[in-house]
């Protein structure tokens, strides 16, 4: 049951970690003095525009992406417009949750907004290309028992990935070992992206050995 889906998923998440790997070997061949640690921003914003054109291109692609219910222009723009705010607006979100766990206020703040918008492209941005603008649709898959389809749950885990992976990468850096992942936000969008890679393997891996267990509702 739902093979079809489960192997659309491994390849989607195939790309997606290739995107990842590429957004960081590509800049290293064509920027002089580009690393993960030395250029960080620059390295973590060629994820986050990687993960953001490969997620929306498959997506798209595959038609995971809910239609639209008119198909005028005006409807369309508007829902491109809502995509785009809630993307501002989770940044913003991230970037405060952030602060109030310690990160400095002003002193690094477009370090901190960096990593909330690499957050928010590992992340919020997999809602938008899987549920659209609906905010009602994802309180209901991130609630109990909320999933409706394998890729509902894909969600659940890939998120949860990413955040638990954030949130472990912070714990290094008040450790006086003077290692230069320690600087912010290195060691906590290390944390996310890898967490975010564990979510690619975890998820349609979980689906399949688990899917004789799951039941869905009809939506």
């Amino acid at each position: 049951m739902w093979d079809h889906e489960i192997r659309a998923m491994a390849s989607t998440h195939a790309i997606l970690a290739a995107s990842v790997f590429m957004a960081t070997v590509l800049p290293a061949a064509a920027v002089p003095g580009f690393s993960v640690y030395g250029t960080h921003l620059l390295w973590l914003y060629s994820v986050s525009g990687a993960v953001t054109a490969v997620s929306v291109a498959i997506f798209w692609l595959l038609g995971i992406t809910p239609p639209a219910k008119k198909h005028t222009v005006g409807y369309k723009l508007s829902r491109l417009f809502r995509s785009c705010l809630y993307f501002f607006l989770s940044c913003l979100f991230f970037h405060t949750v952030v602060v109030l766990y310690g990160a400095p206020l002003i002193e690094s703040a477009l370090e901190t907004f960096s990593l909330s918008v690499l957050l928010t492209s590992l992340t919020t941005l997999r809602c938008l290309c899987v549920l659209g603008p609906n905010v009602q649709a994802w309180i209901r898959v991130f609630s109990r028992h909320g999933a409706m389809s394998v890729w509902d749950t894909c969600l659940q885990i890939t998120v949860a990935c990413t955040l638990v992976g954030a949130w472990v990468g912070a714990f290094p850096i008040p450790l006086d070992w003077d290692r230069p992942w320690q600087a912010w936000p290195v060691s906590c969008s290390l944390g996310a992206t890898i967490g975010f890679l564990t979510g690619l393997v975890a998820a349609p891996a979980w689906i399949h050995f688990h899917r004789k267990q799951l039941t869905y509702k009809c939506k």
